[in-house]
C-alpha cells in the first residue's frame, strides 16, 4: 500500500502523531517499520477500553509492518507511575508471571498471534548493572521528571514520590532503544514516557521513533471513561449476549467514535456506515453491524450471530431467548414474590423487590405484576422478568 493511503489508515482513531514527517519518509523508503507497545502485567482483565491500542497494533500488522508486543516484567517491578496520586506498589515475580500469561489468552483476541512478537524486557533490564542504571539516569533531570503531570501534582500537594518512580520513563525509553522502535503507541496519559523514548534515541545517534496517543474510550453511559469502577465497560471475556446487548445500549452520539477507536472495518467501509446516518439512516443499523463485529471477534462468528437473533427475539420481537436459565428451589409452602426476587438476585432486599413491583418492571409468565401479596405456588415452572434482562424459569418444590 502507498505510504498516503498507509497514513490514512494509522491516523484514524489517533489523538496525537509526533514525528509524523520521519514517519512518512521511511514509508516512502519502503521500510517495514518495528512498532513497539509496552504492557505491563498488573493483573490484567480486559474491557474494550484496554483494546484501542491493541486493535491499532492489527492495523500495523494487516500493513505488513513489526508489531512488538513488549511484556514489561522488568518496569513492573518498578511499578508505572502514570496517573498515580501515590507511589505504585511493585509487583512480585510470582505476579508478573501469572499475569503475563493472562494477557497472553487475551490479546490474542485481536491481534494476529502469527505476526506478533512477543518480548520481555527483563532481556535487557537484568542485565543491567549499578553502572549502567546511573548512566541511564544522567540522560535526564530532577526539572525534567517534575514536568510530568502526575509527579508535579505530587509534589505541590506534599505527597512522597519514591527516587526509583523516575527510573520507570527512563527504561521505558530504553526499551525504544534496545528494540530500534520506529514507532512507539500508548495512551494519551502515556506521552511523557513515549517522548523519554525518543530523547534517548536521538542521544544514541539514533532516528527517533515516531509517537501515536490513542484517545481514551468512553463507557456505556457515553460519559466517562470506561472502567470497572464506573460499571460503564464491556469485558473482552463476557458471553456473546452480554457484548452484543451492552454495544446495542451506547447512545447513538458516541457510535462512530467506537468505530473509529474499535473497529478493524476497512476504511472505505466505514466511511459508506457513516455516510448512510448522515443521509437518514438508522443508526440502529449501524450498531447492529458493530455489535456483531464486536461480538464475533470475541467470542465467535456463530456465538455473534446467536446472540443478535437473541437480541431480537428479546428486545425487537418480545420474543424470548432459546437459552433461559433454569433453576429449582425448595421452601416450605408456597414462595412469597418479594422473597423469591431478592433470593434469586433479580433484587438485592425484599424492599427493592417491593419498589420493583409497584413500578411495574416483574413480569411472571410475561405478565406485568404489581401485588405485593402474590406467591408462587408449589411444583409450577413459571417465567420470571426484571426488566429487559433478568429472566429466568423457576420451579418451586415443597421441602
Amino acid at each position: 500500500m502507498d505510504p498516503k493511503n498507509q497514513i490514512e489508515i494509522i491516523k484514524q482513531g489517533i489523538d496525537e502523531i509526533i514525528g509524523e514527517s520521519d514517519l512518512i519518509e521511511k514509508l516512502k523508503q519502503g521500510k517495514k517499520l518495528t512498532v513497539k507497545v509496552g504492557f505491563d502485567p498488573t493483573a490484567p482483565d480486559l474491557h474494550l477500553g484496554h483494546t484501542v491500542v491493541l486493535r491499532k497494533m492489527r492495523q500495523f500488522q494487516d500493513l505488513g509492518h513489526k508489531v512488538i508486543f513488549l511484556i514489561g516484567d522488568f518496569t513492573g517491578k518498578i511499578g508505572d507511575p502514570s496517573g498515580k496520586n501515590k507511589t505504585r506498589p511493585p509487583l512480585t515475580d510470582e505476579e508478573i508471571k501469572e499475569n503475563a500469561t493472562t494477557y497472553a489468552e487475551q490479546v490474542f483476541k485481536v491481534l494476529d498471534e502469527d505476526k506478533t512478537v512477543v518480548d520481555f524486557n527483563s532481556r535487557w533490564g537484568d542485565k543491567m548493572t549499578a553502572a549502567d542504571m546511573i548512566k541511564l539516569s544522567a540522560q535526564s533531570t530532577v526539572a525534567r521528571m517534575i514536568e510530568r503531570d502526575d509527579f508535579s501534582k505530587r509534589y505541590k500537594n506534599n505527597l512522597p514520590i519514591s527516587i526509583h518512580e523516575f527510573l520507570y520513563p527512563l527504561m521505558q525509553g530504553q526499551d525504544s532503544v534496545e528494540l530500534e522502535a520506529d514507532i512507539e503507541l500508548g495512551g494519551t496519559d502515556q506521552k511523557f514516557n513515549l517522548l523519554v523514548g525518543r530523547d534517548l534515541q536521538k542521544n544514541q545517534g539514533m532516528s527517533p521513533q515516531t509517537i501515536i496517543t490513542l484517545p481514551l474510550l468512553e463507557g456505556l453511559d457515553g460519559v466517562k471513561k470506561m472502567s470497572k469502577s464506573e460499571n460503564n465497560y464491556i469485558g473482552i471475556t463476557e458471553d456473546a449476549d452480554q457484548i452484543f446487548g451492552k454495544t446495542m445500549s451506547i447512545p447513538d452520539e458516541i457510535m462512530f467514535k467506537w468505530f473509529d477507536l474499535l473497529s478493524l472495518l476497512p476504511a472505505n467501509e466505514l466511511k459508506r456506515i457513516k455516510k448512510s446516518v448522515d443521509e437518514g439512516g438508522n443508526p440502529r443499523d449501524a450498531k447492529i453491524v458493530l455489535a456483531v463485529e464486536l461480538t464475533e471477534r470475541f467470542t465467535s462468528a456463530k456465538e455473534a450471530e446467536t446472540a443478535k437473533e437473541n437480541f431480537f427475539k428479546k428486545f425487537a420481537k418480545n420474543e424470548l431467548p432459546s437459552d433461559i436459565e433454569e433453576k429449582t428451589l425448595k421452601h416450605k409452602g408456597n414462595y412469597p414474590l418479594p422473597n423469591l426476587l431478592k433470593d434469586i438476585g433479580f433484587a438485592s432486599s425484599t424492599s427493592e423487590a417491593l419498589r420493583l413491583l409497584s413500578q411495574g418492571a416483574v413480569k411472571i409468565d410475561q405478565i406485568k405484576v404489581d401485588s405485593k401479596d402474590l406467591h408462587i405456588e408449589l411444583n409450577t415452572k413459571k417465567l420470571i422478568q426484571v426488566g429487559k434482562k433478568k429472566i429466568i424459569y423457576i420451579t418451586i418444590q415443597g421441602s
